[in-house]
Parts: structure tokens; C-alpha cells; sequence
């Protein structure tokens, strides 16, 4: 086909740089606060060793994707390929934060094994990546559209959607502004003087407010800080990655407590990044899931052998920066972003120059337009499965939201207090055991409520016994992957899986036998 429809860079590219690109700095921003207030590391080793860390294993992941989307381009004479975006993975930043550091540090007392036991947590990942990523076609072929949509649409409005939508009510006058701004350009295609793209405008409407309502004595309304501004430049300087092999290898000091969370974690980012593959396919770029996977996994090896405790990803949202008109560049132009800001210690200063009230809608409109696409772009009838998809991520978020109340107030989970929180209608218990693994029991359930709308019942009970599987092994339903961790809810879905299996020997025993082939006469 004709390569010249291809395209390097689209006026469209400026949105979706502005898209991505502020939704990667938002992510960067909370992952430096999670590390600096959080788990307390040291100024040193979080400018000067892992942020440079990341900025490489994220400008060479939108690089690479890029150039598949440039490959996809030339092959098929379209020039409305939009590349896959790359970012770091937002649960990992908070399960390596709280599940692995944070138990190291208070264990060790030493940040710098905490640090380490993140750099070997995802070290295992990556070649679970590289490993699953063979295997990956095969399961987004046996398994429903709705499904693999489902479960990222559940993660979509419950972890992407639902904080910057809090956000903006929060400080309505600048985030409902921005929303309007966003909004009114992206879904309505109103273009602002001169074309300015509507995430840069948006910015700098929710940060002029922020300073204005500051300067005249608003601070609930601005709460920004000229002298935090001012000695945030103190971080400026170069700094590069240094391999960190040492580090990675000392990590595995801890090797059985990382090994508890890091199998289920790596076979969640696999059935994450297939989501998001799966995504672009409905969205109209079809990638293969193989190659997006296995680079997935081989740029996070090497990030986190340069010092990164932090997974990159196949980026949920390629249906969003698409519609905002990315084509190609955008991503490859992420990267360098990203690069500039994590080598030349500008973080710092973005978090005190921009309320990060005014990036929020742009967070909650890709929340929204993935949720969208999971009906959008499958069948009608698919939707109650696709609903079935979303529950155990609002299951996850509400456990995770009272774990977050649970911990500031300094309180310990113990049976007399899950006992009081179900006198009160909060079924703690019920939140935990449907919320651990969500993204696996989202895809399981919904895939079966598809082959059993479809009346497809074997297929459905294929799924079942699937999730019993998982479920036994506690990759499903479970906190941590053993033997029998949820046995009761394992044999569940066990019964399931027969009672499905048997509506389908019952229903192919209903059905009609074909009449004998009459005889025809000889001619």
C-alpha cells in the first residue's frame, strides 16, 4: 500500500500531547509524593537515581510505540493511525509503595532496601510480561470483546475517573471551568483562537485562576505558594541514569515476600496491557498484541535495571488521544517530555506552578471515554455483562478508599471493627474478597455473562472452571497467591462451571436431529 499516508507529526498531535503528556506528569507528580512523603526517601535517590530512571523507560516506551504505529501507518496507507500510548502503570505505583516499600522500610528501617526490594518486585514482572506475552493473542481470541473492555472500563471510572472528578467538586471554580473548557473542544470540536489545544488551555485557565484567587487572599481556592515555587528551583540540575544492577539483585534479599504480590501483579499487567491492545483494535488500529506485550516487558527489565521501581505500560486511553486527533508524534514527543522533566528536576517546580485541580478533567474525560467504548463498541445485549465487568473495581476502590480512612485514622482491621462496619451496612469482608484481583475476576465474569447471553454455554463453562482455577490459586478473590486461598469461592465457581456445562448438554439434547437424506432416483 501507499506509504505516503503516512505522517510524522498532525495538527491533532498537539491535543494529544497535551492529553497524555499532562496525564503522565500528573502520574509522575503523585508517584514522587508517594516516595518523598510516603515511604520518606531521600531527596538524592529519588531526583538523582529513579526519576531518571523512569523518564528513559518512558521516552523509550512511547519511542517504540510510535514507531509500531509509524509500521502500522506505511503498511496499510492510513493516515489515521494513532500510536499506542506509554506511561507508567498507576496501580503498581501504589501496590510498590505500600505493599513492597513500606513493609521493607518499617522491616529494615533502610529506604535503600525498600528501594531495592521495588527494583527486584518488577524485575520478576518484566519476564512475566515477556513470557505471557506468546500466549496473549491466543486469550484475546477466545475471549469476548465485552470482557476485555469490561474490566478496563471498571478500572477506567474507578481509578482514573472517579479521584479527578472528586478533585473538581472539590475546587469547583477552577475544575469545573477546565471541565467546561475540555469538554466543549473535545466532545463538541469547538477549536479555541489561534488553535491552541484545549489541555493547554485549560491549564492555563485553572492556573490563573489558582494564583489570582491566591494573590487576593483565597488560598481554599488557589493554595498556592509563591516561596514553595521559589525553592522549588533548588531542584534543578542534570542527572542521568546509573545502572543499578547491584541494587536489583539485593532486592532478592526479600525474594519470598515480593514473590506473593509480584506473579499476581505480572499477570495482571499482562490482562491489562491485552485490555488496552484490544482497545485501539475497536478504536480502528489494529496492533500486535505480541510485540506491544513483549516490549512492555523488555523496557520495563531495563528501566528497573537502571533504577526504576516502577512498571511501564501499554497506556490505557489510545481511544481518547485519537479522537483528540494523535496520530503518530504525539508519543514519541511524550517521551521527550518526560525525559526533559525527569533528567532536569522540573517536577518540582510543575507541582507548585499548576494546581493539579486544572489536569483533573482531562484525567476524567479518557475515565469516561474508555468507559464509553465498552458499549460503544460491542453489541447491546453485551451490556449487562459488560456491568458485571465493572463491579469488582468499584469493590476495589471503595476497600481501598476505607483502607485509606482505616490508616490516617491509625486504626487496625480486627474483627470486632469489621463486625461494627457490617452493623453498618459496610461489608468490608464482601468489599475484599470481590475486589482482590478485580481486573481477572471483571474479564472471568464478564466473559461468562457474554457466552451466556449468547447462550453459548459451554464456552461459559470454560470461564467458570477458569476462575476456579484462578480463584483456588488466589490469583482471583484472593490478597496473595498460595494454595486454597479462597477454597469456599473456588468451589463455587466450580458449580458454576458444571451447572453451565450440563444447560449445555441439556440444550444440545433439545435440539431438533436432522431428518435422513431422502433417497434421490437414479437418473
Amino acid at each position: 500500500m501507499d506509504g505516503k499516508a503516512a505522517r510524522l507529526w498532525t495538527p491533532g498531535d498537539w491535543n494529544a500531547l497535551f492529553g497524555l503528556g499532562t496525564n503522565v506528569l500528573v502520574n509522575l507528580l503523585v508517584m514522587t509524593g508517594l516516595l518523598k512523603f510516603v515511604v520518606g526517601m531521600p531527596d538524592e535517590i529519588i531526583f538523582g537515581r529513579i526519576l531518571p530512571a523512569v523518564g528513559l523507560m518512558l521516552f523509550l516506551g512511547n519511542l517504540y510505540y510510535a514507531w509500531m504505529g509509524w509500521k502500522l501507518a506505511r503498511k496499510e496507507g492510513r493516515a489515521d493511525v494513532c500510536a499506542l500510548p506509554s506511561g507508567p502503570s498507576v496501580p503498581h505505583m501504589f501496590i510498590v509503595v505500600f505493599v513492597i516499600m513500606l513493609p521493607i522500610l518499617g522491616q529494615t528501617g533502610d529506604p535503600v532496601k525498600a528501594w531495592e526490594a521495588g527494583l527486584a518486585w518488577v524485575f520478576i514482572q518484566g519476564f512475566i510480561l515477556i513470557g505471557g506475552a506468546f500466549v496473549a493473542p491466543w486469550i484475546r481470541k477466545i475471549t469476548p470483546r465485552a470482557a476485555l473492555l469490561g474490566t478496563l472500563a471498571g478500572v477506567s471510572i474507578a481509578f482514573i475517573a472517579m479521584r479527578p472528578a472528586m478533585e473538581i467538586f472539590m475546587t469547583s471554580i477552577i475544575g469545573l471551568t477546565c471541565l467546561a473548557i475540555i469538554l466543549v473542544s473535545w466532545f463538541s470540536g469547538v477549536r479555541y483562537p489561534k488553535g491552541l489545544p484545549a489541555g493547554l488551555v485549560a491549564i492555563v485557565v485553572g492556573m490563573t485562576i489558582a494564583w489570582v484567587a491566591t494573590a487576593l487572599g483565597f488560598p481554599e481556592i488557589g493554595g498556592m505558594s509563591a516561596g514553595a515555587l521559589a525553592d522549588s528551583f533548588a531542584s534543578f540540575g542534570f542527572s542521568v541514569p546509573i545502572p543499578a544492577f547491584d541494587h536489583v539483585f539485593s532486592g532478592f534479599e526479600f525474594l519470598g515476600f515480593i514473590l506473593v504480590t509480584a506473579i499476581p501483579f505480572g499477570v495482571y499487567d499482562l490482562v491489562e496491557a491485552m485490555d488496552n491492545v484490544e482497545s485501539a483494535e475497536a478504536a480502528g488500529d489494529s496492533y500486535s498484541t505480541t510485540e506491544a506485550i513483549t516490549a512492555e516487558g523488555t523496557i520495563s527489565l531495563f528501566g528497573t535495571l537502571m533504577g526504576s521501581p516502577f512498571a511501564n505500560a501499554v497506556y490505557i486511553g489510545h481511544p481518547g488521544w485519537k479522537s483528540m486527533g494523535g496520530r503518530i508524534g504525539y508519543s514519541a514527543a511524550t517521551g521527550v517530555f518526560v525525559l526533559v522533566l525527569a533528567w532536569f528536576g522540573i517536577l518540582a517546580v510543575f507541582l507548585n506552578l499548576v494546581p493539579v485541580v486544572a489536569i483533573a478533567p482531562i484525567l476524567l474525560y479518557i475515565g469516561m471515554l474508555i468507559g464509553a467504548q465498552a458499549f460503544q463498541t460491542t453489541p447491546m445485549t453485551h451490556a449487562p455483562a459488560i456491568i458485571l465487568g465493572l463491579v469488582p473495581h468499584l469493590a476495589a476502590w471503595a476497600k481501598t478508599l476505607i483502607d485509606g480512612a482505616l490508616g490516617a485514622a491509625g486504626a487496625e482491621v480486627t474483627p470486632e471493627l469489621i463486625a461494627g462496619m457490617a452493623t453498618n451496612g459496610v461489608l468490608y469482608e464482601g468489599l475484599a474478597v470481590l475486589g482482590n484481583g478485580a481486573i481477572l475476576t471483571g474479564l472471568v465474569l464478564a466473559a461468562i455473562g457474554v457466552f451466556v447471553i449468547e447462550r453459548r454455554f459451554e464456552l461459559a463453562a470454560a470461564f467458570a472452571g477458569a476462575g476456579a482455577v484462578l480463584t483456588f490459586f488466589g490469583f482471583m478473590h484472593g490478597p496473595a497467591v498460595g494454595v486454597a486461598v479462597t477454597p469456599m469461592v473456588a468451589a463455587a465457581y466450580a458449580v458454576i462451571a458444571g451447572f453451565l456445562y450440563l444447560c449445555a448438554r441439556l440444550e444440545t439434547a433439545d435440539e431438533p436431529k436432522p431428518k435422513a437424506a431422502e433417497a434421490q432416483p437414479a437418473e
